[in-house]
């Protein structure tokens, strides 16, 4: 019964903190109080909203290289149809809303089981206003949804992870590092015939299902990436190159940014060589691996890429959210570094985005902070999910059995 209490306080608790922030961040999008910086909204209300026209006709945006997501990005673009009573930014960001509902309905039943915990759902609860109005505008916030879904129903239905973990890629290609802590042969090959079903069925059911991989490709350093640090530093000592839009995002062209580009690619290489060998060499499989090891690819994965958007760290307190669920969890450093770095991603941007893409003293230590964090959570996460798989039990060793005591008493009674 007291378990039970403490439960109802925690949910009475997460419910006075999410309504509020939520209806703080609905009252942003919906311009009622007007955030800082540049407006967000205008991806959903300008970009999405052009492409789900396009879409409406049966075709991807072929012709609009910021087309730069997997075929099943179509159902995230077209699902404010589903309330055909608002206009379309409205009804987007009530369905993201929604989205982030779940995910802490999600979380909170999960966290009721035995052997889970509401940690979790605080993470997520606290974590997605960190992020500003940013969260609501983009459909990240959907994807993660299925991400969560995923890993909260692999311990009991390895085969709902796998086909989760495939739709989720369809829709953003992330939520495929799901499988990587993945055991169960049921999982991959469940996401092995999703993938196969939904990729055939787009590309019969609409041309150019396939076009967004030549457009990542042609893809330069973004102004909040790692590697673009080299750029902000470079700038202060005359670097000749600009900032302009580029692809869909602000982005360095000039000298040496394919140089900066192609490192990036081949650290993202070595993160994935080093999740191989992580695999090859893990010993033991916890209830909570899957959700670790997926949270520290993504993090790989986020810290090395050649973009890091602003909604990318949706993803992260969403997977930082899971591991947390578990109560023998370890991954309670790289979480609260998460945290942090989404709070310092909205002074960025888009508070202060303007100083960043001028890369001055302000633009230049924020992006130093906010990159330094993730990439602290990284190394963190990284070594905790090693030593916790990949690394022996040490084992005690027991004094031999006297005469004086008999022989079945147990080891730690000794």
């Amino acid at each position: 019964m007291e378990d039970t209490g403490v439960r109802w306080r925690s949910v009475v608790g997460l419910s006075a903190v999410w309504v509020p922030t939520r209806l703080l961040l609905l009252l942003l999008v919906f311009k009622v109080f007007v955030f800082p910086g540049p407006d967000v909204t205008g991806d959903v209300s300008v970009i999405y909203h052009g492409w789900y026209e396009t879409l409406r006709g049966g075709t991807f945006p072929l012709d609009d290289v910021t087309w730069q997501y997997p075929p099943a990005a179509a159902l995230a673009i077209l699902s404010p149809a589903l309330l055909p009573f608002l206009g379309y930014a409205e009804a987007f960001f009530v369905l993201a809303l929604l989205a982030d509902l779940a995910v802490l309905a999600m979380l909170v039943f999960t966290g009721a089981r035995p052997g889970r915990s509401l940690r979790g759902a605080w993470v997520w609860v606290a974590g997605v206003p960190l992020l500003g109005p940013t969260v609501y505008a983009r459909y990240d916030l959907m994807v993660t949804a299925v991400a969560v879904a995923a890993l909260l129903a692999g311990a009991r239905r390895p085969r709902v992870l796998g086909a989760l973990a495939a739709f989720g890629a369809m829709l953003k290609v992330w939520p495929a590092m799901l499988l990587v802590g993945v055991v169960r042969r049921r999982a991959w090959v469940a996401a092995a015939v999703t993938a196969a079903v939904l990729a055939a069925a787009f590309a019969l059911a609409m041309p150019g299902a396939l076009a967004f991989l030549t457009f990542q490709r042609d893809r330069g350093t973004e102004v909040e990436s790692l590697g673009a640090l080299v750029f902000h530093v470079a700038r202060q000592f005359g670097w000749e190159g600009e900032v302009r839009l580029n692809y869909g995002s602000v982005e360095f062209l000039g000298p040496h940014v394919s140089t900066v580009s192609t490192a990036a690619l081949t650290l993202t290489g070595m993160a994935f060589g080093w999740l191989l060998v992580w695999r090859m060499l893990a010993v033991r499989f916890l209830p909570h691996t899957a959700a670790d090891a997926a949270f520290v690819a993504v993090l790989l994965f986020t810290v090395t890429s050649r973009v890091i958007s602003p909604q990318y760290l949706v993803w992260l307190v969403g997977l930082a959210a899971v591991c947390l669920g578990f109560r023998a969890g370890t991954m309670h450093r790289p979480a609260v570094l998460v945290l942090l770095a989404c709070l310092v991603t909205t002074l960025e941007f888009p508070l202060w985005f303007a100083h960043v893409v001028a890369s001055d003293g302000l633009g230049v230590t924020l992006l130093f902070v906010r990159n330094g964090l993730l990439v602290l959570a990284t190394v963190l996460a990284a070594r905790q999910l090693w030593r916790s798989t990949a690394r022996p039990d040490v084992v005690e060793p027991v004094r031999p059995v006297t005469r004086s005591e008999p022989a079945d008493t147990p080891a730690t009674a000794r």
